[in-house]
């Protein structure tokens, strides 16, 4: 009987390890999902994942005393993925907005962010208004697709921002828009060789704060992670993470 108590016992002790994500030794794992075509937030050095929110998870997991295991995927399924629990956390540059709220947890902001409008130099689009009638280009599943869509824009797709991207320069589309500081970066890199350069417009689409997203009911776990968050936030070390990258940082507390 004592032998039968006794392995029970382990058994049930095995199960929550499991559940919970735990080691052998313990040690909490976060699997956080990611779609590594966002810099300088997520993107791929060789095989390496480097970028402001690498560096910013891996600085909250250390303060919290628990490993981080990276998925790389698509942005469509980090969304989705997190929302089902196949993954505690997900970071791409993820907006808050109240429709993902009816789904999913946020952490507190860690910035502000805006959707920025690209155009092929010598276009005739100008601002935000010069965009009716026209045709844009986005990244599935990001909010600058649901506010295109939602406003009436042409609206083409793509899973990735480099497909989103290549539809502009070979014309199939009259404006790509897409976060600010992403664009800042890609269309630099982009312009360093082409012939015809791309022009990101003064005026924003949008703007939006940045956060991390956990299913519903994670409740604690987004109040651990927010304890430790908002410490990085006042102390300046996100700030110094944007700094690094050269991208301008906008707090959200302002």
């Amino acid at each position: 009987m004592k032998k039968a108590l006794a392995l029970i016992l382990a058994a049930v002790m095995m199960m929550a390890l499991a559940a919970c994500g735990g080691s052998k030794s313990g040690e909490k794992t976060l699997t956080v999902a990611t779609s590594p075509d966002f810099p300088p937030f997520e993107s791929l050095d060789g095989t390496k994942l480097v970028g402001i929110e690498v560096e910013l998870v891996d600085a909250i997991a250390a303060k919290m005393g628990v490993k981080v295991e990276y998925v790389q995927i698509d942005f469509d399924s980090v969304l989705n993925g997190v929302q089902a629990g196949k993954y505690d956390l997900g970071m791409s540059g993820i907006s808050v907005t109240d429709e993902r709220k009816e789904n999913a947890l946020f952490t507190d902001p860690y910035c502000l962010a805006a959707q920025a409008i690209v155009v092929v130099e010598g276009s005739d689009i100008a601002s935000k208004a010069d965009l009716d009638g026209k045709s844009v280009s986005v990244q599935t599943g990001t909010t600058a697709e649901l506010f295109c869509n939602e406003n009436g824009y042409k609206v083409s797709s793509f899973a990735a921002n480099s497909d989103a991207e290549s539809a502009l320069v070979t014309g199939k589309v009259d404006a790509w828009v897409i976060d600010d500081l992403t664009a800042a970066e890609m269309v630099a890199v982009y312009n360093q060789n082409a012939g015809t350069k791309l022009v990101i417009l003064d005026e924003a689409m949008t703007t939006e704060p940045y956060a991390l997203m956990t299913k519903k009911g994670n409740d604690q776990l987004i109040a651990d992670i927010n304890k430790v968050l908002n410490e990085l936030v006042a102390d300046g070390t996100v700030a110094k993470l944007f700094e690094k990258y050269g991208a301008p940082y906008t707090s959200p507390k302002q």
